[in-house]
């Protein structure tokens, strides 16, 4: 009789979280249904360059990109953002997805004459403390702490196409899932396009697989081109490529509080229907959800 009640248990618990998943599915359809993503060449509205967005990707305007950023993913209002860039099939609102944020930061001419004497794992042990620290304050506002675990590809610079690669793991509140942040900088005459591409740590091939189609879809408009630098009239950033990676400067104008954090679109979808019976199933039957996603420059 009790293995037959516990069966019956199972069973309503198991619809129960079938429900769940559907109420998810639709809730997360829903806003997808009224994303409007583009395609083509599109013209960044600073006037910088254009992007001529890749056949496998879409493109979300700087309106609709706040949107996700703040009101949909659930993070501070931070700077404003130059779009999103997003794998056709993922969308915003799914478990599975995961984006490139664009950004610039006119902070000059950033000099490259540093980028072969970077000692990078003594830098990695002091953004560890940096990040520690900065976790506090976060915790203070009411937001999940986090911790820098590691590179998850240690720091690149091409000189000749004047891209800085790297990539940090890191882990949000209690997360089982941490998060992969792979930052590029793209170099010009008068500061730097940032493409962040914010996913979880299990993405990290995905992501490194579009980082070349994603890169040849930009380009500096005439004038703004790293070779354009005229020394006479433009003004030199006071960090190079190290303080990029340390991102010390871009903390300085504000950029770290774009923090993303957990996109609990489940979560809201059922959360009047049992959420200890919902964690316990997802576990088993869902991929990890899409994470805490730190979009900071640094």
């Amino acid at each position: 009789m009790k293995q037959f009640f516990v069966f019956i248990l199972f069973l309503s618990f198991s619809e129960s979280a079938l429900s769940q998943i559907d109420s998810a599915k639709m809730f997360a359809d829903n806003i997808e249904s009224k994303m409007r993503y583009e395609s083509g060449t599109i013209k960044l509205k600073n006037g910088i360059g254009s992007l001529a967005v890749p056949s496998d990707f879409t493109y979300l305007d700087p309106e609709q990109a706040e949107y996700v950023i703040k009101d949909l993913w659930g993070n501070p209002k931070g700077a404003g953002t130059l779009g999103m860039i997003v794998p056709k099939g993922k969308g915003v609102a799914y478990n599975d997805s995961w984006a490139f944020i664009i950004t610039y930061d006119s902070m000059g001419y950033v000099k490259d004459d540093d980028a072969d004497e970077i000692d990078y794992d003594q830098m990695l042990k002091e953004l560890k403390e940096d990040i520690s620290k900065e976790s506090e304050d976060r915790v203070k506002n009411g937001f999940e702490k986090y911790e820098l675990i590691g590179w998850a590809a240690k720091p690149y610079y091409d000189k000749e196409k004047k891209v800085l690669h790297w990539a940090k793991e890191i882990k949000f509140g209690e997360s089982e899932m941490n998060t992969l942040n792979y930052n590029i900088r793209v170099l010009g005459r008068k500061g730097v396009l940032v493409l962040n591409a914010v996913a979880s740590i299990d993405q990290l091939d995905e992501v490194k697989k579009n980082i070349n189609p994603i890169l040849s879809s930009f380009e500096y408009s005439d004038g703004n081109k790293y070779s354009d630098f005229n020394p006479s009239i433009d003004e030199v950033a006071a960090w190079t490529i190290g303080g990029l990676v340390a991102g010390k400067v871009l903390a300085k104008v504000g950029l770290l509080a774009i923090l993303l954090k957990y996109i609990k679109l489940i979560g809201l979808a059922v959360v009047a229907a049992g959420g200890a019976v919902w964690k316990w199933f997802k576990r088993k039957t869902e991929p990890p959800e899409v994470r805490n996603i730190d979009s900071t420059p640094s």
